[in-house]
Order: C-alpha cells, then sequence, then structure tokens
C-alpha cells in the first residue's frame, strides 16, 4: 500500500512545487529584464536631452555634437551597448560604434518607428536565458513639441541571461530542498498512516494461520485506525471465546457420553450371552455400538488436537516415517499390501508425537483403500524450505469433487461408506499439522490411486 500511497503523494507535492516555481521563474525573469529596460530608459532620456540642444547651426552645435559624441563613445566603450541619435530621415547626429545603423527591418527598425510617433519604446518581448536576442530601447529627442531625432540603445543580454539564470538556479534549488522535504515528510506520513495497518495484517495473517492468540499491538497512527485495532482485538477475543467453548463442549460431550456407551456394550454384551450364538440382530446393535465408541474418541482427539500446542523441535523425518512404515507393514501383510518406504536421513522442525498420529492416519486410510497385491509407496524427501512425506497407494482414488471434500469433519466418500471408520481421521491430521506449521495435500495418482503429499518446515518458528 504504501508503494501506491507514497508516489500519489509525491506527484501531488511536485505538481504543487510546480505551479508555484514556474509562475515565480517567469517573474523573476521579468524583474531582471525591468530593472535593465528601465536602466536604458534612462540612459536614453539622458542622451536625448543631450542632443535636444545639437542645433543644424554648425557653430552652435559643435560644443555640444562633441560632448554627445563623447558621451556615446563612453558609453559603448564602458557597457558594449551600441547607441546612437538618428534624425528621421535615419541620418545619425552622433553614434557609438561608427557602424551603428537603423536596418531595414528588425526590433532596432521597430523600435526607431515607434519612437518616431513620440512614444518611448513599449516594454521588449521577455528575454529567456537561452535566447541570444538584443535588447533595444528607444526614445524620441523632441524640440519645440515635434520629433527631430530618435535616440536608440541596442544592449546585448548576456549579462541579463545570467542573472536570470542564476535566478532560476536558487528558485530550482529551492524547489529541490522543498521536494525533499516534503518527500521526508511523505515517508514519516504514510509510515505513521500505514505502521497500524501492516500490524493488522500481520496479526489476521496470523490468526487465519491457526494463532488465535495473536493481537494487534499498540502501533500509533491516526485515532480511526487505533479505535480499529482495539475493535479487531475485541473481535478476536470473542471469537477465541466461542472457539474455545466449541471446544470445551466437544470435549465434555464426549468424554461424559463414554462411560454411559461403555455401559450400554457391556450390557449388550451379557445381554447376546442370553441370546442363540450367531444372533446377527445383536451382532449389528454391537458393530453399531463399537463404531459410535471410535467416533466419540476421535472427537476428543480432535477436540485436544485444536486446543494442544506443538512441541516443535527438530526431527529426523526419515527415521520417523520409517518406524511407521515398519509399524504398519504387520497390517499391510494380512491384508495382502505391499507397503515400501524410502526414508533417507533428513532433519525438519515437527512435533514428534503429533506428526506420528498424522502419518498413522494417512497411512492407515492408503493401506485401507489399497485393493490386495497393490503397493502403498511411502517417500520422504526434501526440496529447500520444506521437508516432504509423500504417500502414494493404488486404490480406487477420488473423483475431483471428492478431493475438493476430503478431509472436511465427517466427511465419507459415498463409495466407501462400507469401509470401516469416522471421517475425522484426516481432519485430525490437518489439524495436527497445521498447529506445527505443516500441511496435508491431495492429488490424483495416475493411473489410479491418491497421492497425499504432508509438509513441514525445515526452518524454527520465528520467535
Amino acid at each position: 500500500m504504501r508503494t501506491r500511497l507514497l508516489p500519489l503523494l509525491i506527484v501531488l507535492m511536485a505538481a504543487v512545487l510546480l505551479a508555484l516555481g514556474v509562475p515565480l521563474a517567469v517573474s523573476v525573469a521579468a524583474a531582471e529584464q525591468q530593472n535593465v529596460v528601465v536602466d536604458r530608459i534612462d540612459d536614453t532620456a539622458r542622451f536625448a536631452a543631450l542632443a535636444q540642444f545639437v542645433t543644424d547651426t554648425p557653430v552652435e552645435s559643435n560644443g555640444r555634437q562633441a560632448t554627445l559624441n563623447s558621451e556615446l563613445a563612453s558609453y559603448y566603450d564602458v557597457y558594449g551597448i551600441q547607441a546612437g541619435v538618428f534624425y528621421a530621415n535615419e541620418s545619425a547626429m552622433a553614434k557609438a560604434p561608427s557602424g551603428f545603423t537603423v536596418p531595414e527591418a528588425g526590433v532596432v527598425r521597430d523600435a526607431f518607428a515607434e519612437a518616431l510617433l513620440s512614444r518611448r519604446s513599449h516594454d521588449p518581448e521577455q528575454v529567456w536565458p537561452w535566447q541570444r536576442d538584443r535588447l533595444v530601447v528607444a526614445s524620441p529627442v523632441i524640440r519645440d513639441g515635434d520629433v527631430v531625432a530618435v535616440v536608440v540603445t541596442d544592449s546585448p543580454t548576456g549579462q541579463l541571461r545570467s542573472r536570470i539564470l542564476h535566478g532560476w538556479l536558487i528558485i530550482g534549488a529551492g524547489e529541490i530542498a522543498a521536494m525533499l522535504l516534503a518527500v521526508g515528510a511523505a515517508l514519516r506520513l504514510t509510515g505513521w498512516v500505514l505502521r497500524p495497518v501492516r500490524v493488522l495484517d500481520t496479526t489476521t495473517h496470523m490468526i487465519a494461520s491457526g494463532a488465535l492468540k495473536s493481537r494487534v499491538a499498540a502501533a500509533g497512527g491516526p485515532p480511526e485506525l487505533q479505535r480499529l485495532a482495539r475493535s479487531f482485538n475485541e473481535m478476536a477475543d470473542n471469537v477465541e471465546d466461542v472457539l474455545e467453548q466449541q471446544r470445551a463442549f466437544v470435549a465434555d460431550a464426549s468424554h461424559q457420553l463414554r462411560n454411559p456407551l461403555a455401559a450400554l456394550l457391556l450390557r449388550i454384551e451379557l445381554l447376546a450371552f442370553e441370546l442363540p450364538e450367531g444372533n446377527q440382530e445383536i451382532a449389528s446393535v454391537q458393530g453399531e455400538g463399537k463404531r459410535l465408541a471410535q467416533v466419540l474418541d476421535d472427537l476428543l482427539d480432535l477436540a485436544l488436537a485444536e486446543h494442544t500446542e506443538a512441541d516443535l523441535r527438530v526431527t529426523d523425518i526419515g527415521a520417523l516415517t520409517a518406524e511407521r512404515v515398519a509399524a504398519w507393514s504387520p497390517t499391510a501383510e494380512a491384508k495382502g499390501v505391499r507397503l515400501v518406504g524410502d526414508c533417507p536421513p533428513t532433519t525438519a522442525w515437527a512435533d514428534p508425537v503429533t506428526l506420528s498420529s498424522a502419518l498413522d492416519a494417512v497411512i492407515d486410510n492408503a493401506v485401507k483403500f489399497t485393493p490386495k497385491d497393490e503397493t502403498v509407496q511411502v517417500t520422504v524427501a526434501s526440496d529447500g524450505d520444506t521437508s516432504t512425506i509423500v504417500v502414494i497407494d493404488d486404490g480406487p482414488g477420488l473423483t475431483d469433487e471428492e478431493l475438493a471434500r476430503v478431509g472436511d469433519r465427517f466427511w465419507r466418500s459415498g463409495r466407501h461408506q462400507n469401509v470401516k471408520g469416522s471421517g475425522l481421521g484426516l481432519s485430525i491430521s490437518r489439524t495436527l499439522l497445521a498447529a506445527g506449521g505443516g500441511s496435508i495435500s491431495y492429488e490424483h495418482h495416475e493411473p489410479h490411486g491418491l497421492t497425499v503429499t504432508v509438509r513441514v518446515p525445515r526452518s524454527g518458528p520465528v520467535a
């Protein structure tokens, strides 16, 4: 979420900074040019005042003409700005340098023509750092109300462009600094807002993985998220209480029913002595009673499995599996099934007792549903992060619909209802494995049969 929220905040902040920085940069450029234009207007006004007293009479104008020429020459030598006073017919009254003229077209011609109309040059077009245009300013020389000449200055813009660029660099540095501060603030803000969300997500995952006692720790953040965390903890407490009550009820009911059921079975046994030997009804009643006793035992085991925490330790999975294969071999031989084990030494983190119980349920099912003269293969392997125990049988297997339901409580395939069992064995196995971070999965085995894969982690639990 942070990777999606942070770019959005950065883009918005960058847009705001650009919206402020671009007009400021334009304003800086305009202000720098305005200062230059005002300075040139003052200069042209001073030259116009000098030229105003230069008359057409050579005797009277010689001194003033020399003064004007001297001023223009000094102005050009010091500032490098071309300047000239031109009559309306474009002949020069005075100019510096000597080659400065009014061209047939261009900005100098436009400024000259505008000044002839008794108007000072309007603001020239804005000069930008990437341009190399010159800045032209013209002022009329007015005598007795008439425009007799025009003062024209043609300035290079190198220094103006440098000052504009310098101002932009300062603005850019300020924008970058502001952006860095904004990014830092955005990082802190998103971290502060999303920290409770991360804690809540982690806790939710832990609860979904079976750690029902996990709770959301206080992690700061906005008041709304703090209130959400408290509400989540209250909900988790209530759910845990309900589940605990269900487990306690199942365990208590299973335990309390065992005694009257045992007494009932004993009375049935006594009653059987009074009936003729081989009575089918009494045998059926005894079978159903034993099946009910097995269901109660499995319910009690399931309740205990859901309540008991796994005692994880480094375990030789290969040796443990080989032991269970050896324990079930007599049963398989009695049924005519070949039980084969390939169990190399492999270590993993597991509860030996619960893993043994899970393997017993899986191997029991494999042997139970495998026909005579067929094989049940048990293989132990490791693939980096997990160790696997794969049990493959050559039985009838399951359909896709049945495969999706295998492991559900009390579920049994309709084709196997006459086979002994309560439908809780694989459910208990899944619960036992999940308590230790393991899992169990089911797949088709070609051409027929079922593949059951038990996975246990090779790394220890995170403290």
